[in-house]
């Protein structure tokens, strides 16, 4: 968990192009949501429906932060 942190931290002091800067930290943030959410909040164990509709929630506001940073 802390080296999803690190990794994050570290992504955003290096200059380059804001792109893939953002799609990296996306990308980790995501991960580390996905962990906290199925291990710490133990939704491994719960029904398919609340793990579809958080992973659904997770990609849409995921794609909608990428659609607002490309424009």
């Amino acid at each position: 968990m802390i080296s999803f942190t690190i990794f994050s931290g570290l992504i955003a002091s290096f200059n380059y192009s804001i792109l893939p800067k953002v799609g990296l930290i996306l990308f980790l943030s995501v991960c580390k949501f996905l962990v906290v959410s199925f291990q710490f909040m133990e939704l491994k164990k719960a029904n398919s429906f609340w793990k579809g509709s958080l992973l659904l929630v997770l990609f849409l506001l995921m794609g909608i932060i990428l659609f607002v940073k490309i424009s």
